[in-house]
This record gives C-alpha cells, structure tokens and sequence, in this order.
C-alpha cells in the first residue's frame, strides 16, 4: 500500500503538472530554496526564478564589447547582439569595415562605439579593454572574435606567422580578459564568450599554428571559468566548423578543398555567419547562466563520425 500510494501521486503529478506547482506553491508560500557554495540558504520567488522567455533570453541594456568587428562573424554578432537590445562596441584594425559594422548596428537601434586596436601586438588588446571601460564604465559581456589564419605546412612556417598567429588568437583574449575581468569580478556578474574553432579540436594540413591557437583558447576558457566562476562570470568557448566568411573563404573557397571537406560534415555543408551568431546570443543570454566552461561545437557533425 506504502507503494501504490506515491505511485498514484506520481501519476497524477505528470499528468496534471500545476497541481504539483500549486501545491508546492502553497507549501513554500511562493518561495524556493537554494544554497550558496558555502551551503548557506537563500530563498527566491517563484516569480524570480522564472521569468519569461524573452527576459531569459534578452541582453536588452547589456554592455558589450566585440572584437573583430570589422567583418565576418564579428560584425555579424555585433549586429545579433544589438537587434536583442545590448549597447555594442567593436574593436579592430581595418577603419572601413568597422564603420560599415558601426552602421549596420546603428540601423538596428543600438549605439555603437568603434575601437581601433591591432591584435598582434600586446598593447592594441590592453589598450582596447581600457577604452571600453572608459566608454561603458563596466564591460557586461566580452566576445574574443578576432583571428587570423596563417594556413603553411609546418616545415615551410615562420616564427612571424607562428608569433602573429598565436598572438591574435590566443595572447589577445588573454590579455583583454585581464584588463576587463576585475570589473567582473566586482559585479559578480559577466559573460565571456571566445570564438574558438573546429580546429582546436581536430588536426588539418597547414594549420599547426591555428589548430594550436585555438586548442590553447579551448583550455584558456575552461581555466578562467575554473576561476571567475565562483563570481558567476560564465566563460564559454564556439567552435565552429568552416563559417563563409571573408577568411573561410579564403582558406576553403577553391573546390579541390571545399568539396572533400563538404563530403565529412553530415549536414553537408559549411556554416554561415549568423548561426554562429545566433549561439553567441544565447550564451550571452541569462538563459545560458548555467553552461560554464564549455566548448561548444557548431559543426554540422564533422567531429560526430
């Protein structure tokens, strides 16, 4: 009898879910209990605990910064960004391409703010952070875009390709993290996300440096969530498979390399700009609040066979 009893409960639960939600309700006069890491108790409404679907997943009012704007999947997220309701800036080196960004965001509805900096050296991400602190005071939301792809079997590489690579790729989001993580830290709130790639997870001819750029972003991200973690700051890393941007095309354009590449991705086909996008908004997003420390692969099902 003991049995069929919550059996029968259980039942009714699944099958009429808002008496469960009723009940619990009126059991726990609206409030539901968490614990903080140091197993405190912390009670929170109901009501704050589900807000709805567009609250979870708007980043109306949030600051900002993205870097590589000028073209491809930064200017793209930039523009994803600002339709959501976030106030943007863009960090690059090519002017033209910025103020096309800057355009495209404004049409939008958003403000937009333009960084110069150049990536390969130490001082254009430093430089770069501060100038977004000026502007927005605090930096809710960093997107470490910008990259270069120097693609040279290894015997034929130069150190300059090698030290420029690793410089944009992966000095760059280190440093700019640095300068705009203590304001994290003292908010207790920030969203990181770092644009890694299929090839920091798997091997292609040409790519050592890039391949070792991004699979050293890939464990960068999971150290900084390890660390600012705690302060929720949720550090997330996309890895895309080929995205037909200006680079993309670059790299992959001629036939006698799409096409082999085209035959491993389950899907078929190479990815576009805004679906790249379209996740960065997501993890930006309140919604994504729980997801820390990821590397989130959008690759049609390349690294599934």
């Amino acid at each position: 009898m003991r049995q069929i009893i919550p059996a029968c409960l259980f039942s009714l639960l699944v099958i009429f879910p808002d008496l469960g939600a009723s009940w619990y309700a009126k059991r726990s006069t609206n409030r539901v209990t968490t614990f903080t890491r140091k197993g405190r108790a912390q009670h929170i409404t109901a009501s704050q605990l589900m807000s709805t679907y567009a609250d979870r997943f708007s980043v109306k009012g949030k600051r900002v910064l993205v870097t590589g704007g000028s073209k491809g999947i930064g200017a793209v997220a930039a523009q994803v960004l600002a339709e959501a309701g976030a106030h943007i800036a863009i960090v690059g080196r090519d002017k033209a391409g910025l103020e096309e960004t800057r355009a495209a965001v404004e049409a939008a509805g958003a403000p937009c703010t333009v960084i110069e900096a150049d990536f390969e050296t130490a001082e254009g991400p430093i430089s770069a952070g501060k100038k977004a602190l000026e502007h927005f005071g605090t930096v809710d939301i960093l997107v470490n875009n910008a990259g270069i792809a120097r693609i040279t079997p290894i015997l034929e590489m130069s150190q300059k390709d090698w030290d420029d690579t690793i410089n944009v790729n992966l000095r760059a989001p280190f440093l700019l993290a640095q300068v705009l993580a203590p304001q994290m830290i003292a908010q207790r709130s920030g969203k990181i996300i770092n644009i890694s790639s299929q090839a920091g997870s798997v091997a292609f001819d040409g790519h050592s440096a890039y391949s070792a750029s991004k699979g050293g972003l890939n464990l960068l991200t999971k150290s900084m969530a390890a660390e600012w973690g705690p302060y929720n700051i949720q550090t997330n890393a996309v890895s895309p498979t080929v995205i037909l941007t200006p680079m993309g095309q670059r790299v992959w354009g001629a036939p006698e390399k799409s096409d082999p590449m085209i035959a491993k991705i389950p899907i078929r086909r190479f990815g576009q700009p805004v679906e790249v996008a379209d996740l960065i908004l997501y993890l930006a997003s309140p919604a994504s609040d729980l997801i820390c420390g990821e590397v989130i692969l959008i690759d049609g099902g390349y690294t599934a066979l």
